[in-house]
C-alpha cells in the first residue's frame, strides 16, 4: 500500500458518520520520506473546507514554530488521528478515533519515521493512551520500539500566548533529537512503555 492508496482511501471514507456532516475529508499531507510525522487531533474548519491538514491559525503556529528553527513544513509529515472535522470542532469520539486508526497506522508503516510528534491531548490518548500533555510535554517516550515526543496542540497557543515559547522551545529539542538519532547517538528515554 502507498500513501497516495491511503489518501484515496481517506477520501472516499464512510466508515463513520462524520462522513455526512464534513466538506471534505483531510487525508495527512508532507514529506513520505520525513524523519518525523506530527500528529494532531482532528481537522477544524479550514481544513475542512480544503482537504488538507493544520491550514488555519494552529497550522500556521506549527509553521512558525518549524521556520524558527529552520525546518521547512515541507520535509515532514503532517496528519491527524481523525481525518473529518467532528462538526463545531468537538473533540472526536472515541469510536470515531477507531474508525480511523487504520489510516493513521498505515502512514506510520508507510513513512517509518524515526520520531512521531504527538501535538496536544486528544493525539497522545488516542495514540499512547495518555492525558495530561501539558505535564508531559517535552517528553521523549519509546512504546514497541517507535519513539514519539509531547507537545502541546498549536491551537492551545491562541488562547495562551506563553504556549508560543514552549511549542517553539519543545520542537527544538524534537529536531535536536533527531539529529541525535541521525548520529546514532544515545539519546534519553523519558517514558518506557513495557507492554
Amino acid at each position: 500500500m502507498t500513501i497516495e492508496t491511503i489518501r484515496k482511501k481517506v477520501i472516499e471514507c464512510t466508515k463513520c458518520d462524520l462522513c455526512k456532516t464534513r466538506t471534505k475529508s483531510v487525508p495527512g499531507k508532507g514529506n513520505f520520506q520525513a524523519d518525523v510525522i506530527f500528529v494532531g487531533e482532528a481537522p477544524g474548519r479550514n481544513e475542512d473546507q480544503r482537504g488538507e491538514p493544520f491550514v488555519g491559525v494552529a497550522g500556521k503556529r506549527l509553521t512558525m514554530a518549524l521556520e524558527s528553527i529552520g525546518v521547512s513544513r515541507d520535509s515532514v509529515y503532517i496528519t491527524n488521528v481523525v481525518k473529518c472535522r467532528p462538526p463545531n470542532n468537538r473533540v472526536p469520539s472515541v469510536l470515531e478515533r477507531n474508525t480511523c486508526k487504520e489510516y493513521l497506522q498505515k502512514e506510520i508503516e508507510i513513512i517509518n519515521p524515526r520520531i512521531i510528534c504527538i501535538l496536544g491531548n486528544t493525539a497522545f490518548n488516542s495514540i499512547l493512551g495518555g492525558s495530561e500533555i501539558t505535564k508531559f510535554r517535552g517528553k521523549i517516550v519509546r512504546k514497541n520500539n517507535q519513539l514519539y515526543f509531547l507537545t502541546v496542540h498549536p491551537a492551545a497557543t491562541i488562547y495562551n500566548q506563553e504556549l508560543i515559547e514552549v511549542l517553539k522551545s519543545d520542537i527544538e529539542r524534537l529536531f535536536n533529537t533527531i539529529k541525535e538519532l541521525k548520529n546514532n547517538n544515545q539519546i534519553k528515554i523519558d517514558i518506557e512503555y513495557t507492554s
